[in-house]
């Protein structure tokens, strides 16, 4: 969790295909905007996800970042959703979450003797 004394920062990076969150104890982590926007609790991101819509487009991008008090960012995506509030503790929920590099060998590792990453 973060830091209570400090608020995080948070920024758009790589050209609003990710969101970088900076926690109050200098730690960080990047979300894909995709992830973020597909599990987005907003009543909107709700319905999309029990109406089995919950693919973003391909070009999906985050536009507009805003402070809601000390506790939550509200973030505006290229598609026109902007209802979302994202929680400190959601953000780093969505962080702690598996990802498929996590399940993902290389294939050659056992063979030609390559690090695990």
């Amino acid at each position: 969790m973060h830091d209570s004394n400090r608020t995080p920062s948070v920024s758009i990076v790589d050209a609003g295909r990710q969101l970088r969150v900076v926690r109050g104890d200098g730690t960080s982590f990047v979300l894909d905007a995709a992830l973020v926007w597909r599990d987005c609790r907003s009543a909107a991101g709700t319905v999309r996800r029990t109406q089995g819509r919950a693919q973003p487009p391909a070009d999906l991008r985050i536009v507009r970042i805003a402070l809601i008090g000390h506790y939550a960012v509200n973030l505006a995506f290229s598609d026109g959703h902007d209802r979302g509030i994202y929680p400190w503790s959601f953000l780093d929920e969505l962080a702690g979450r598996p990802t498929a590099h996590d399940y993902i060998m290389p294939s050659c590792a056992p063979v030609c003797g390559q690090p695990l990453n």
